[in-house]
C-alpha cells in the first residue's frame, strides 16, 4: 500500500495550536504539506489570545524538517477568513487543503443560554467554516484543485448537556 502524500500541497488547519488541529498540521506536515497554523491562542471559553500555541507547532513542524508559518487570525469574520487564506498565499503562493477544525465552549445549559453565548459558538464553528472556506475557494477553483474537511468532536455529532450550542 502506498503512503499517501501531500508533496506539493498547501493545508490551512484552523484551530492548529492544539488538540486535534495539531495533530492534523503534523500529520499533513509529516505527509509532505507546507502548513498554515492557525490558532488565535484565546482560551476554551474564547477570551484572549496568545500567539505560543500556534508558534509552537510551527517550530515543531520545521523541528521536524517541515514547512510551516502561523496564523493568529479569528476565524469568526469574514476579514480573519481572507487574511488566513492570505497567510497561504503570502508564504506558498496557493492554497490547496482547508481544515476547518476551529472551535470554541459557551457550556450552559439550554434554558439559560443567551442569545451572546449562542452567537459566539456559531460565528466560530458555523460562520467560521463558511468565512474561511469561501476565503479559499476561488484561487482553489481556478487552480483546479482543493479539499475542504470539517471536523467535529463527538459532543458535536452526539450532543452533551451544556453544548446545544456547540452541537448545532
Amino acid at each position: 500500500m502506498s503512503e499517501i502524500s501531500f508533496d506539493g500541497r498547501v493545508a490551512i488547519v484552523t484551530g492548529a495550536g492544539g488538540g486535534l488541529g495539531r495533530s492534523h498540521a503534523l500529520f499533513l506536515a509529516s505527509r509532505g504539506a507546507k502548513v498554515v497554523v492557525n490558532d488565535l491562542g484565546g482560551s476554551v471559553d474564547g477570551k484572549g489570545s496568545d500567539e505560543a500555541a500556534a508558534q509552537k507547532v510551527v517550530d515543531e513542524i520545521a523541528a521536524a524538517g517541515g514547512e510551516a508559518v502561523a496564523s493568529f487570525d479569528g476565524v469568526d469574520t469574514a476579514e480573519g477568513g481572507e487574511k488566513i487564506v492570505k497567510t497561504a498565499l503570502d508564504a506558498f503562493g496557493k492554497v490547496d487543503v482547508v481544515i476547518n477544525n476551529a472551535g470554541i465552549l459557551r457550556d450552559v445549559s439550554f434554558h439559560k443560554m443567551t442569545h451572546d453565548q449562542w452567537d459566539a459558538v456559531m460565528n466560530v464553528h458555523l460562520n467560521g467554516t463558511y468565512y474561511v472556506s469561501k476565503a479559499a475557494w476561488n484561487h482553489m477553483r481556478e487552480a483546479g484543485y482543493g479539499r475542504i474537511v470539517n471536523t467535529t468532536s463527538a459532543a458535536g455529532l452526539y450532543g452533551n448537556f451544556g453544548q446545544a450550542n456547540y452541537a448545532a
